[in-house]
C-alpha cells in the first residue's frame, strides 16, 4: 500500500533526492519549495505524512509544525540542519512526531518515514514490497535477503548495494549512481569503496564468486544484478557470459 506523501524543502537538490527515494518506496510524493506552499497543499490534498525542513522561506518548518498540529494529526518529519537537544525538543514540543538531522542519509529518512507509517496505520509492516529475481528475495521491510529461502545476513552497506541492483534487474548501474541511491549523504564512501561491498557481497550471496551468478560486473559502467533464468543452467550462462567478456576485453587490450 503506498502513501500520499508532502515534501516541503527549499533546497531542490535535497527534496529530489527525498522524492526519488520515497517514490522508490512505492509512495506519491508532492515536493513544494516553502511553508505557505507546504500548508496550502496539506489543506488542498489530505496528505498522509508530511517531511518539512525547518528552514524554508516564508513560513519556517516549526511554524508551519504548530499549525499543522493545532488543525490535524497528521504524521509529521522535521528536517534541519540544528543539531543542539534544545532544538530537537522544540520541534518535539510542538508536535513534530520524529526529527532528523541533516545530514542523514536518504535510507535512514525512508526508514524513518515507514515507521511513522505504521504507527499511523496507514502502512502495515508486511506491504511494502518485497523485490524478487529469480530465486534472490531482497525484503527492505524486514531487512532481509533469501536465496531459495536461506536467511543471508548482509551489512548494512552491502544491503543498500543490493537493494539498489534488485530494484531494476538488469540496469547496469555506475558506482557514483550506486553511492547516491544505497549510502545518500555519506561522503566517506568513494567508489573503489563500493568495489570492495561487492567483492564482499559476492562471497556471501554466490555460489563462486569468482564466476558471479547474481551481481555482474559491467566493464567500463559498474555492476547490475543479472535477471536470473535460475538453476544450474542459469549458473552457467551467467559464468560463460562473464568468461567471454572478460576475454574480449582482454583481446582489446591486446590489439591497443
Amino acid at each position: 500500500m503506498s502513501a500520499r506523501i508532502l515534501v516541503a524543502e527549499d533546497d531542490p537538490k535535497q527534496a529530489n533526492l527525498v522524492r526519488v527515494y520515497l517514490e522508490r518506496e512505492g509512495h506519491s510524493v508532492l515536493v513544494v519549495g516553502d511553508g505557505r506552499a507546504a500548508l496550502e497543499q496539506v489543506r488542498a490534498r489530505r496528505p498522509d505524512l508530511v517531511v518539512l525542513d525547518v528552514m524554508m522561506p516564508v513560513l519556517d518548518g516549526l511554524d508551519v509544525c504548530r499549525i499543522l498540529r493545532a488543525e490535524s494529526n497528521l504524521p509529521i518529519l522535521l528536517l534541519t540542519a540544528r543539531t543542539t537537544e534544545d532544538d530537537v525538543l522544540l520541534g518535539l514540543d510542538i508536535g513534530a512526531d520524529d526529527y532528523l538531522t541533516k545530514p542523514y542519509s536518504p535510507r535512514e529518512l525512508a526508514a524513518r518515514v515507514r515507521a511513522l507509517l505504521r504507527r499511523s496505520g496507514v502502512l502495515s509492516a508486511g506491504n511494502q514490497a518485497v523485490l524478487r529475481v529469480g530465486d534472490l528475495e531482497v525484503d527492505p521491510g524486514r531487512f532481509e535477503v533469501r536465496i531459495n529461502g536461506r536467511l543471508i545476513t548482509l551489512t548494512a552497506k552491502e544491503f543498500g548495494i543490493l537493494e539498489v541492483l534488485a530494484g531494476e534487474p538488469g540496469r547496469a548501474f555506475t558506482r557514483a549512481q550506486i553511492i547516491d541511491r544505497a549510502f545518500g549523504f555519506d561522503h566517506y564512501v568513494l567508489e573503489r569503496t563500493v568495489d570492495a561491498h561487492v567483492m564482499n557481497l559476492r562471497r556471501k550471496i554466490e555460489d563462486d564468486p569468482a564466476e558471479p551468478r547474481y551481481v555482474q560486473t559491467v566493464f567500463g559502467r559498474g555492476y547490475r544484478l543479472v535477471e536470473q533464468p535460475g538453476g544450474e543452467r542459469g549458473r552457467q550462462e551467467t559464468a560463460a557470459g562473464e568468461r567471454g567478456r572478460a576475454d574480449a576485453a582482454a583481446g582489446a587490450d591486446g590489439a591497443a
